[in-house]
């Protein structure tokens, strides 16, 4: 296994210890503890794809998993947040990009019966970045208020609502996008099995 194929397992390996620390309420500091955590996974999905091309290491495998190993992180921390009464996320958005991952996944199989790998594209790149930029910034909020205790009064529920809520909202309408985006490049695939 190629260096950015560990990465790419790394990444996926990260997912329970994120989510441990999540809920390790008896941690001081957890939620810096899986923001850092969150980051690391996050910066291993740049740089495998960056090592894997510049070393001309790009596989099928690669190909496979690391799409698979971002939709794993990304819900994973959303599904998270919707559990936590800190952040009290509505599962609508979730729920949307649940099944926006398992159309472009199903389309993937599909792809692959004719023995072709769909590797994200520009806009499914955009949406897995700016989700976990959001993701980090969910995470930030939650060690500044909570970790660290700062108490701006009613700001903090105002940052909560329309900041992160807003953030929450763009990606998955960035989901939506990408996801039509796929489906309108690999709609050949599913013709074909009619």
């Amino acid at each position: 296994m190629n260096l950015p194929n560990k990465l790419t397992v790394l990444r996926v390996l990260l997912v329970p210890v994120f989510i441990v620390l999540m809920y390790l309420n008896a941690m001081p500091f957890h939620y810096l503890a899986a923001a850092v955590v969150f980051i690391a996974a996050s910066v291993t999905d740049w740089m495998d794809g960056k090592i894997a091309r510049a070393r001309n290491l790009v596989t099928t495998f690669g190909k496979f998993l690391d799409p698979l190993a971002d939709k794993i992180l990304v819900i994973s921390a959303l599904a998270v947040f919707v559990d936590n009464p800190v952040i009290n996320m509505s599962a609508v958005p979730l729920i949307i990009i649940i099944t926006r991952e398992f159309v472009v996944s199903g389309m993937r199989l599909l792809a692959m019966e004719d023995g072709v790998v769909i590797a994200a594209g520009i806009w499914g790149k955009l949406k897995t970045a700016f989700t976990m930029v959001t993701i980090v910034i969910i995470l930030i909020y939650m060690t500044v208020f909570c970790d660290f205790g700062l108490d701006i009064g009613e700001a903090k529920d105002m940052i909560r609502t329309w900041v992160l809520g807003t953030l929450i909202w763009i990606s998955t309408v960035l989901t939506i996008v990408s996801g039509a985006v796929y489906l309108k490049n690999g709609w050949k695939y599913v013709a074909k099995t009619k």
